[in-house]
Parts: structure tokens; sequence; C-alpha cells
């Protein structure tokens, strides 16, 4: 048995059962990646795949079973190597992080550009995808820390995670727009006017149909987007009246519309920090951490990870 074996293994079950994909994931060619698995189902005694013919469908039972073990045995083994460069090299390394746009773009700035002062050594990979693809990622250890509104707080037993940051959506709209001479803005006046805002899944458009549908209004939504720019960039085109996070809108920047908030029309969102239990983190992702919020110290954190 040798970790070629297992990483072959791990990435055939990631790949979705394609050989030919996870081969040349790995570098090597689908015969070999194919005799690693025979050897390696030889050496254990047991039928890891279900196959017809050359093509494999999925994991058999006793394959499900063990899969998880081949998963912490590698899981262990980069969390060997990563504590090993601690003390060789305890201020350089890699922290990757998987986020949404709105995260990326509006929230974390500030705290990267701190965060690089104090770590210049660091490389930092920054993922800007869906929220569904942030889990798969943190689930897969591409990434080591994961920021989302959606899809975090469901996450599989095998993720934990911590409030980040609260905020609210806001509606914009050009400067000269009637809604702005209401003095007191419903969820029934802006349904007048159609609407551009976030597409289903992405930074708490969920909230946003939830509200309408408890106040009885169905709104007019004319377009939706995975970002706020592309939202304001229509809005401006006269094309509707957006919706839109609050942190997203900056008035130098988006000079020519105004944002119009109000506690009591749209829910408030709590976006959400997670990490893969079992995942060995450097001590720069802890100062990561902590630059996000205080409250997220190494003992929080560690106490979190380790404890069902």
């Amino acid at each position: 048995m040798n970790f070629q074996q297992l990483r072959i293994v791990r990435e055939v079950v990631r790949r979705q059962f394609n050989l030919t994909d996870a081969s040349n994931a790995l570098f090597t060619s689908q015969s070999g990646a194919s005799k690693h698995i025979r050897d390696l189902e030889d050496e254990l005694g047991v039928v890891l795949f279900e196959r017809r013919g050359k093509r494999m469908l999925g994991l058999t039972p006793a394959g499900t079973t063990l899969f998880e073990t081949v998963e912490r045995i590698l899981l262990e083994s980069e969390n060997l190597k990563r504590l090993a460069q601690q003390w060789v090299h305890e201020d350089q390394g890699r922290l990757r992080i998987a986020t949404t746009h709105t995260q990326a773009r509006y929230v974390l700035p500030r705290i990267i550009a701190r965060f690089r002062r104090d770590f210049p050594r660091v490389h930092l990979e920054l993922q800007q995808c869906g929220p569904a693809e942030i889990v798969s990622l943190l689930r897969a250890g591409r990434v080591d820390i994961g920021m989302a509104t959606e899809a975090l707080g469901e996450a599989p037993q095998e993720l934990v995670a911590f409030p980040f940051h609260q905020w609210q959506h806001a509606v914009v709209v050009p400067e000269d727009h009637p809604l702005r001479d209401i003095e007191t803005l419903t969820l029934e006046a802006i349904a007048r006017y159609p609407i551009v805002t976030y597409h289903e899944g992405f930074t708490g458009r969920s909230r946003i149909d939830q509200a309408f549908i408890a106040a009885g209004v169905t709104p007019d939504v004319v377009m939706s987007a995975l970002d706020a720019d592309v939202i304001k960039t229509y809005v401006e085109l006269n094309l509707g009246i957006g919706i839109i996070a609050s942190v997203a809108f900056d008035p130098v920047r988006d000079a020519g519309l105004a944002m119009i908030e109000h506690d009591d029309l749209f829910p408030r969102n709590t976006t959400l920090i997670a990490l893969r239990r079992g995942h060995l983190l450097r001590n720069f992702a802890y100062r990561f951490l902590e630059c996000c919020s205080p409250e997220l110290s190494s003992d929080t954190v560690q106490k979190a990870l380790t404890h069902p």
C-alpha cells in the first residue's frame, strides 16, 4: 500500500468516478492509475469500485467504508507536512481562501491588506466562487478557509462555521428616482418597478424572496446577476431598480446612484467563515481569522474544530 494508490482512489471519487479525469489531475496514465487501484484491491482483499466493463460506476459498500479512512490518512499526511513547515518556515507559506464576489470585492480588501503587512511572505490565494462550490472545496481540502452567506449554515458535519459579519439588503436607484421621495419605503412600493437583483443561491437572494412572500407581494424581477457591480450597471441604464447588499454601495464610486436603506424591509443576513475539521491550520491562518473577527481567537477556533 502506498500514498499514490490512496491519492488515485480519492481523485477518482472526486472526479465522479471518471478515471480519465482523475489520471489527468494526478499527471499519470489511465492504465497506470487502473493498475494502482487493482493492486490496492488485491492487497486489501476487497473490491473498492463498482464496474461495468472498464467504466467505474461508484463505490462498493466496502469501498464506501474504507474511503473514509483513505481520506483521513491523506488528510493527516498533509497535516504532517504543514506541521513541519510550521517549524521550518513559521511566517511563510500558502493560505487558500474561497469566497463570494461580495466578500472578495467589498469586505475583504482592508482585512487582506492588513494581513499582507503582517505576513508579506505568505502567498495568498483568493478563489471567487459560488457558495456550493466553496463547500466542495473545503470538503476536498483544496482551500483552508471558506466565506459565504449561503450554504455554509447547512454545511456537512465535517465543516465548522463561525459568524463573520452581519449585513442587510438595500435598494439602489438613480439619483432622481421617485422612490427617494417616499418617506417610509415599503415592499409594495418597490414592487411597482422592475427589479434587478442577485441570482438564486447568491448573496441572500432567498431572504429577499422570503420578505416579498411574507408581505404578500410579487416582485417583477426582470434580471438577476451574480454580483452587485453588474446589478448597479443595469440600474444606471434605467432597466430597473436594484436590490443589493448594502456593503456593496460606495457613494463615491457609484456616483449617479443612490441607496435607500430601511431596517424593516429585509431581514439581516449573516456571512459565515467555515473550516474543515481535522484540517491543520498554520499559525498565520489563525492570525488571518483574528483579522476578520477578534472573537475568532486561535483557542476558540481550535476548540470548535476538535469538538463536535
